[in-house]
């Protein structure tokens, strides 16, 4: 089995791809060992010494480290990934398994909420799964779009300036409603 591995714009997360799904659906994402209780994958990469963060994308593994150096990290995490899919383990211990974060707007702004998340699913989605995170609509009001970042997103030095100068604009120019972009 061969693991690619990418780098991102946030040099604290690599994007691992198993050349496999890896969630059939969605993404989730785990801060801690104690949030990864429902994936056995994320629980054993939680115990590579030196990783902060793991995220699943489609076909993707993004693993956030904290002050340590890729050069330790890197080799015990590919271990875990091909170990973990040379035995066929399921990545979930339980099927259906979603985070879900709930979403605030008033219902007259349901037209607008639309187009806006429309505009983030087909424009905005895909660039940042690319550079191996994800970005999610979790509320509109008083013309503020609030999008949660996952993955290499969060806490990436470049995330201001996508939200800012990229989203933002994007936004602006299709849903004049949209004032700014935020993130929560």
């Amino acid at each position: 089995m061969f693991i690619q591995t990418e780098s991102t714009p946030n040099p604290a997360t690599l994007k691992f791809l198993p050349g496999r799904t890896v969630l059939p659906y969605g993404t989730l994402e785990f801060r801690s060992k104690a949030e990864a209780d429902a994936s056995p994958l994320a629980q054993r990469l939680f115990d590579v010494p030196g990783v902060a963060a793991v995220f699943f994308g489609s076909d993707f593994i993004a693993v956030t480290k904290t002050d340590s150096e890729w050069q330790h990290i890197k080799p015990g995490v590919l271990g875990v990934i091909m170990e973990h899919f040379m035995t066929d383990a399921p990545v979930m211990a339980e099927e259906g398994h979603t985070q879900t974060d709930d979403e605030f707007y008033d219902e007259k702004d349901t037209e607008t909420v639309e187009l806006i998340k429309d505009l983030i699913e087909t424009r905005v989605r895909p660039a940042v799964a690319n550079d191996g995170g994800d970005i999610t609509f979790r509320g509109f009001e008083n013309g503020v779009v609030y999008l949660a970042m996952k993955g290499a997103c969060s806490g990436c030095p470049s995330s201001t300036a996508t939200l800012r100068h990229g989203i933002q604009n994007l936004l602006r120019h299709f849903v004049p409603e949209v004032i700014e972009v935020r993130p929560v």
